[in-house]
């Protein structure tokens, strides 16, 4: 007889396991439940994801997501000491991305430059006549101070935003908020409009605590 002679009919024919009945019915003592730990008391429930104090397998697996790191500057930075020291800049002349790859101090223009105030207790004896992104404030002085002049073009962040790197006041001009939900911004007439009733709130409400 094979199995699949078996008919339905049979049915199960399986007794339940009973624990707990003696050490005789070869389930009793532990009751299959092992010798102490935390799957031998009551009320124990594993938790999902738990591998018994080991670092779970989630925790293990790389993150993934959104993230600014892809939208970083990158610059090459060159300290002023450097560039004096240079035979090309002995004597002065202009500093700008093209003449430090010349003198190898940079790989190429690829990414934005930026110049560092690091010097020698000599300090700046030179004409310097800088162009790059970014220059360091120190690095601003010690060459204006020696008679150079300094542009700094701004990244392209910087230019996104509306920052001028050599303004005073390098505040955004740019702005880019979003409107709040339910309406669009009041601009012009209807902005003054709601000015004027305001200022009017203002002007009644002492009046009507007076009362």
């Amino acid at each position: 007889m094979m199995i699949h002679d078996i008919t339905a009919l049979a049915g199960r024919n399986k007794k339940r396991k009973r624990v707990g009945r003696g050490e005789g019915s070869g389930h009793g003592k532990q009751s299959g439940r092992g010798n102490k730990g935390a799957k031998s008391r009551s009320g124990y429930a594993a938790k999902r994801g738990f591998e018994g104090g080991q670092m779970p397998y989630f925790r293990r697996l790389a993150k993934f997501g959104f993230t600014n790191a892809a939208f970083r500057t990158e610059f090459w930075t060159v300290n002023l000491g450097d560039i004096l020291k240079h035979p090309m800049f002995a004597k002065g002349g202009d500093v700008n991305a093209e003449t430090l790859i010349k003198a190898g101090l940079i790989r190429d223009t690829s990414r934005d430059l930026k110049i560092l105030g690091h010097v020698s207790e000599e300090g700046v004896r030179v004409k310097l006549n800088v162009v790059a992104s970014r220059v360091s404030a120190k690095a601003v002085k010690l060459v204006t101070d020696a008679g150079g002049s300094v542009n700094q073009t701004g990244t392209r962040r910087d230019k996104t935003r509306g920052v001028d790197p050599n303004a005073e006041d390098k505040t955004p001009k740019n702005w880019t908020k979003r409107l709040s939900r339910g309406g669009k911004k009041k601009t012009g007439a209807d902005a003054a409009a709601d000015d004027a009733k305001a200022d009017a709130k203002a002007e009644t409400k002492p009046e009507a605590k007076k009362k």
